[in-house]
């Protein structure tokens, strides 16, 4: 069975009403939310404040769904107003330092994932890369600020498929939830090249919402 090819029609068909069904709550306070409201802990480790113990295994089902690329929007100067905000509270970056920072962030040809049962799909244009991802654990990382990040680990081992062999999210959550957005390293050479990606971190939001709410999701949140 090629599950790629297979999936491949069903998301181009499905993708909106996939999106639609899967984040069915955001709907309230800014036109969207994200079921129940973070504790305490997980808002901490959001920030990046966490103890190591408090870190749980993860399923690929935490991030399923059909996901956008932010990078058209940065490009298109719909989210200044996000790197505008983030100056005035950094003075010792300008607004243009910040946004080439996330310019180096966000920059990616994969403008939509589509997850489900296991599989990922990526959409470059009109071509689509499938693979089914068996979890590889997952990895703390300490940063230079001093704060913590999580990465969950994949794997892709269809020799034949064309998709990122390796895969990590890092999405701020450290505890089986799911995910409201997602920062993606992908790679083909091993885990550990890309544990040392810093600077490329491609970003997700929901496929359904329109530009106007993830230029709000980033401002407030």
């Amino acid at each position: 069975m090629d599950e790629g090819r297979i999936l491949a029609g069903q998301f181009s068909k499905i993708a909106v009403a996939l999106g639609a069904l899967m984040f069915n709550g955001y709907v309230l306070a800014h036109g969207h939310s994200h079921g129940k409201p973070l504790s305490e802990m997980e808002q901490k480790a959001a920030e990046g404040v966490f103890d190591n113990k408090d870190v749980k295994d993860r399923n690929l089902s935490d991030w399923d769904g059909v996901w956008q690329s932010v990078y058209p929007y940065l490009q298109s100067g719909d989210l200044d107003p996000v790197f505008k905000k983030k100056a005035e509270k950094d003075k010792q970056k300008t607004f243009e330092e910040i946004k080439e920072y996330y310019r180096k962030g966000y920059v990616t040809d994969v403008e939509m994932i589509g997850i489900e049962n296991g599989v990922m799909e990526f959409h470059i244009g009109d071509n689509v890369n499938a693979c089914k991802y068996d979890y590889a654990g997952h990895k703390i990382l300490t940063y230079q600020s001093g704060k913590k990040g999580v990465r969950y680990l994949f794997e892709c081992k269809d020799a034949s498929s064309k998709a990122p062999k390796f895969v990590q999210f890092s999405d701020h959550i450290i505890a089986p939830r799911k995910s409201a957005h997602y920062h993606i390293f992908m790679g083909n050479t091993s885990q550990e090249a890309l544990l040392e990606e810093m600077d490329n971190w491609p970003t997700y939001y929901p496929y359904q919402l329109t530009k106007e709410q993830v230029v709000d999701e980033m401002l407030h949140h």
